[in-house]
């Protein structure tokens, strides 16, 4: 359908002119199922200018850019240490990246099977955000006009010049749902599968999720203005492993992993309610992330796609223990999110219990402060320059 043939015909200027005036209608994407329903999609998108959406689950492809700023003498630092856990220190003086799976220096890892993974950059992350004090060391090789070689100092997010979440992959577009077929638990990053395919993993807030609600990345882009860890953040690219040419449904749902998010916001303005370290028994550590994006109902087509529901997404149900290491293309079956949040799904005939990684009340939450954000005003929706692909 082509733009001039739509019924609706909205603009991103004209939606945010109505958040300035305070008369924007904005739904959660769970709201708007049922008035697309009752309504239609074309009467929606007449009433309805945004939709919101949200996540809260582990995102490993997350980290931080951090200026620690100067030192006298100055220091040209070659390799850091923030609370013992290495940031990668090959960018500038005194800029560096600490990566949300990097494990503590001293962590035994898999040594003593499963680990623990107690601290990690996932960690260090939390506690900036959380105002705490972070011990830095930094070593240099000296030069003319970096003469330290090395330092050692507390920071906070406060006192540091600059903090930015810098997020390569975040709110996958649908993922596998995770099961053991073998005699063995094993300990990945879809949790504890037990074995003999005793439970099944999975990890998205369903009819919530963003890039359910815009399947085809019509309206998220370079520039779209969002929820990121309790601040607000930018779409600055599409992440690393979008792909969007996987099989869909008629509805235009990914059957399969798909479109991925390249997010940025500044640390500073975040919270440590939404910014969450956590360890991974037997994996590693990682950083959940609270994410959510609004959708403006530009037109019914967008309508439409927002009204998606748990019953229409579904995802495939992949074998964790020998098919997935061993790079296999096997699916165990189709299923639906309504399915998975029901508490357990039918694989060879059997119940199988499910168990979420992604939290559906804190996704909620998101999508429900990010409508109250817009309907005070507090939030103008962000024009991107270009969608994804």
């Amino acid at each position: 359908m082509s733009i001039k043939n739509y019924k609706v015909n909205k603009t991103y200027q004209e939606i945010n002119a109505k958040i300035q005036k305070g008369d924007v209608v904005v739904v959660t994407a769970e709201e708007i199922i049922d008035i697309v329903k009752d309504q239609g999609p074309v009467e929606a998108a007449r009433h309805v200018d945004v939709v919101t959406t949200g996540t809260f689950a582990p995102m490993c492809s997350s980290g931080a850019f951090i200026n620690f700023g100067h030192s006298i003498p100055t220091l040209k630092a070659s390799k850091v240490w923030l609370n013992n856990v290495p940031a990668y220190a090959g960018i500038a003086a005194v800029d560096c990246y600490i990566g949300a799976t990097e494990p503590c220096e001293d962590d035994p890892l898999n040594k003593v099977w499963p680990g623990e993974f107690n601290y990690g950059g996932g960690h260090v992350i939390q506690d900036l955000v959380s105002g705490k004090k972070i011990h830095l060391k930094a070593t240099g090789y000296g030069t003319s006009c970096y003469p330290n070689k090395m330092i050692e100092k507390e920071i906070d997010v406060a006192t540091v010049p600059q903090a930015t979440l810098c997020n390569p992959r975040n709110g996958y577009q649908n993922y596998n749902c995770a099961i053991n077929t073998t005699n063995k638990t094993i300990y990945t990053y879809m949790g504890t599968l037990r074995p003999k395919i005793s439970n099944a993993n999975y990890c998205s807030a369903g009819q919530l999720s963003p890039l359910f609600n815009d399947p085809y990345y019509k309206t998220i882009g370079l520039g779209t203005r969002i929820f990121l860890g309790g601040g607000e953040g930018y779409v600055t690219w599409h992440g690393t492993q979008h792909n969007p040419s996987v099989n869909r449904s008629e509805k235009g749902i990914p059957l399969s992993p798909a479109g991925t998010l390249w997010v940025m916001g500044d640390l500073k303005n975040m919270s440590p309610r939404w910014i969450v370290g956590m360890s991974i028994q037997g994996y590693g550590c990682s950083l959940a992330v609270g994410l959510g994006v609004p959708i403006p109902l530009l037109n019914e087509e967008i309508a439409r796609y927002t009204a998606i529901s748990d019953e229409d997404i579904f995802t495939q149900v992949i074998d964790y223990g020998n098919d997935y290491p061993n790079g296999i293309s096997k699916s165990y079956g189709r299923v639906s999110y309504a399915e998975l949040k029901s508490g357990s799904i039918k694989i060879n005939g059997d119940d199988v219990s499910t168990v979420p990684l992604s939290s559906v009340v804190r996704a909620r939450e998101i999508a429900e402060t990010l409508k109250k954000w817009i309907m005070d005003g507090e939030f103008s929706l962000g024009v991107p320059q270009f969608t994804l692909p």
